[in-house]
């Protein structure tokens, strides 16, 4: 088959341990998923999850060892950062019962949701999409994928971000309000899941601005690192 113009490139995420790449299909997020951040943002209790997506486009790989160029991006001036766990799904599926869903895991990774946290919050106040504000170009920074098997215990995993070597966000991942099988679950509920689909599944208390020059290192206990530079 030909095109009458050029094909996008398939964007796609490093895999730890291999030379190949996982393709990247969607991006969905989880909002206010940490009691803490629930909390922070205004709002308690264990509310019905909800979604937003990012373009696939968005995403910014980032090797092992490499220290990522996050670009800051026009039209804010309130850059904000989400640290967050990224699911990677290898086996796609319509209503999938909780107790199976781990089994459509392919992976984990460490990622950031960047956010035009000013663009966000006038879209809320007039009822508008928050496109804008979550899914522009390079807003969903991301580290190798590791292979579940090889995760360890991600359900109980500390979560953290430094800026600038202080730490700004420190939870755990026991702490999600809707846990990564109950997330994929009732995301399938509205969605097809497809493999090649990233699931970003919400961010601990402490989102804060950052300014170019800062330097953020995101971690989550048995995965690998994500350092980008905002530039």
């Amino acid at each position: 088959m030909s095109y009458v113009i050029t094909a996008p490139v398939q964007p796609s995420v490093p895999v730890v341990g291999s030379t190949d790449t996982f393709p990247v299909h969607r991006i969905y997020c989880v909002g206010r998923n940490y009691v803490d951040h629930a909390k922070e943002m205004g709002h308690t209790g264990r509310e019905a999850p909800f979604f937003f997506m990012k373009p696939a486009g968005a995403v910014l790989p980032v090797a092992a060892g490499v220290t990522g160029a996050l670009p800051y991006p026009p039209q804010t001036q309130d850059y904000q950062h989400e640290m967050e766990l990224v699911v990677a799904i290898g086996k796609g599926g319509s209503d999938i019962a909780a107790a199976d869903a781990l089994q459509h895991v392919w992976g984990y990774a460490v990622g950031l949701d960047m956010t035009r946290r000013d663009l966000q919050g006038e879209a809320k106040k007039l009822g508008r999409p928050w496109d804008t504000g979550k899914g522009f170009e390079q807003s969903a920074p991301i580290g190798p994928i590791t292979p579940a098997a090889q995760a360890g215990d991600i359900g109980k995993a500390a979560i953290t971000l430094h800026v600038n070597g202080a730490l700004r966000q420190g939870s755990t991942t026991d702490m999600l309000i809707w846990n990564v099988a109950e997330t994929i679950a009732d995301l399938s509920k509205y969605f097809t899941l497809q493999p090649g689909d990233l699931i970003y599944s919400g961010t601990p208390a402490g989102v804060a601005a950052v300014q170019r020059g800062d330097e953020l290192v995101g971690a989550i206990s048995g995965l690998t690192d994500l350092r980008v530079k905002v530039v």
